[in-house]
């Protein structure tokens, strides 16, 4: 994505606004937009924030080449003037976000942009763009690994995804989310992760035989010789033939370090069960039992729960496309323009008759909540910049929609920790995004702190995300100035 300049990917009327703002308005005119989204997917408990790095890539490469500004121009919607101002344009704001591989709830802003209105109008639909997507994978491999209860699970949909964007990026995202491995060799290059992977039926296929083929494999990875054992029939040709093969190993003094079978058809529950047995009675006790085939979390869960041996999961299409809900519903909304004379900010809300549509409006923050003892979630609150908390004191906390429900922390019963971060301060980067690999460990904390009952995959409890007494009052007090008799 460095490499690829991706200003234009963007929707024509961020374009036509930014020109609308050229002329009508003051281009430099600073404002804040809160990125953010209403609904958990897969009707999950929370999710996962990624796509900061490409975020921060996209940014730092933001410009238009002339080739961009004569296709512009070929459209005879954009004025010269306008277009000459884009062949210098760079982005000059301020960006804060909440670090990938955070849990993250509903309403609450994922990145905050503050910068002039046409800078930060541009950029919407490419930061929505790469944080919705890698979101929404990073959010759904959560729910898979969590259903193999510490099995390994592997990233296998490249050749399913939507593109090779998706597959890379995708692949990205659910090695955030607890993945070991992908199948994704480009992925693997560019972010330093893990590969994996074994053979296919052709393989298989191709020798006379599949003891043939078997040997041939063992003989090329002796250390990492997982065999395919679906291609003619499992339980009478497949592992026999991979026992027969791990034997030979055995006998010749090679060392079976990491080996096993891979099924890919057939009732895996039933055959797992099958396939452990003929394992273990021929001494191959610690032999992996990898499984494929469309699964995802309720399928996993369902193969648990019928006593499957199965122990590493190889998931691609459900996992990759997030096929039971293919998208995050990210928005990004306009929460403050700064006044010139007094270089405060002054508050914007989206009004609508559906609640969960009014915005947050002013310059805000986030604080989570944790429990002194539990280091678990107690709720997250947002906030406006400059107010200020002491965890000696008791905090009050209320649901912004029903007032009434309201919960009173001691003083020195809870801690708090402020997510949003700095990213970009006057156009310069001043974050230094980790190795992927690094966020996957700071993911696994946070899914620590964590509930059980808001990890699990039905109906699971909410955490909750509140107002502060000043923001909320001034949320009511804007849409008690929008309404009409």
């Amino acid at each position: 994505m460095s490499q690829r300049n991706l200003t234009l990917l963007t929707d024509l009327y961020e374009l036509t606004m930014m020109q609308g703002y050229f002329y009508a308005k003051d281009a430099n005119e600073t404002v804040i937009f809160d990125a953010f989204y209403r609904a958990n997917p897969n009707g999950n408990g929370f999710a996962i924030a990624a796509g900061l790095e490409q975020v921060i890539e996209y940014i730092e490469n933001l410009h238009f080449d002339k080739e961009d500004i004569e296709y512009l121009r070929s459209t005879g919607i954009f004025r010269e003037e306008f277009l000459e101002y884009l062949l210098t344009f760079r982005f000059t704001g301020d960006i804060y976000a909440i670090p990938e591989g955070t849990v993250v709830f509903p309403r609450e802003p994922l990145v905050k942009v503050i910068a002039p209105i046409m800078q930060a109008q541009l950029i919407e639909t490419a930061l929505l763009n790469i944080i919705n997507h890698q979101s929404l994978i990073a959010t759904k491999t959560a729910r898979i690994v969590h259903a193999a209860r510490g099995d390994g699970v592997m990233e296998f949909g490249l050749r399913r995804a939507q593109g090779p964007d998706a597959g890379i990026y995708g692949a990205r995202a659910a090695m955030i989310a607890g993945c070991i491995g992908t199948s994704n060799v480009l992925c693997g290059q560019m972010f330093d992760v893990p590969v994996k992977g074994t053979h296919a039926h052709s393989w298989i296929m191709s020798f006379p035989d599949e003891l043939t083929a078997f040997r041939t494999y063992a003989k090329l990875y002796p250390s990492a010789c997982i065999l395919l054992v679906d291609t003619y029939d499992t339980l009478k040709s497949g592992i026999p033939h991979a026992i027969q093969v791990f034997t030979e190993m055995r006998e010749a003094g090679i060392p079976l370090t990491f080996y096993g079978i891979r099924m890919d058809s057939g009732d895996l529950a039933y055959l797992s069960k099958e396939a452990k047995k003929m394992l273990d009675a021929a001494g191959f006790h610690d032999a992996v039992i990898s499984a494929s085939n469309d699964l995802d979390e309720t399928l996993i869960t369902s193969l648990k729960n019928q006593g499957a041996t199965i122990n590493s999961w190889g998931v691609g299409t459900n996992l990759i496309t997030s096929k039971d809900c293919p998208s995050f519903g990210g928005v990004y909304k306009l929460a403050a323009i700064k006044d010139k004379a007094t270089g405060k900010f002054l508050p914007k809300i989206k009004v609508s008759e559906n609640a969960e549509k009014i915005t947050n409006p002013g310059n805000k923050t986030i604080y989570r909540i944790y429990g002194r003892e539990s280091h678990k979630i107690i709720a997250d609150l947002i906030c406006l910049v400059g107010e200020a908390y002491d965890d000696s004191n008791s905090l009050l906390l209320f649901d912004p929609i029903a007032t009434w429900k309201k919960t009173l922390l001691a003083p020195g019963t809870y801690v708090m920790r402020e997510l949003l971060i700095p990213i970009f301060k006057n156009g310069s980067c001043v974050y230094h995004s980790p190795k992927v690999m690094d966020i996957q460990q700071y993911c696994k904390k946070e899914l620590d702190t964590l509930w059980d009952e808001t990890k699990r995959l039905v109906n699971p409890h909410e955490v909750h995300v509140d107002l502060s007494n000043e923001l909320w009052h001034m949320r009511a007090q804007l849409l008690d100035s929008y309404h009409f008799d």
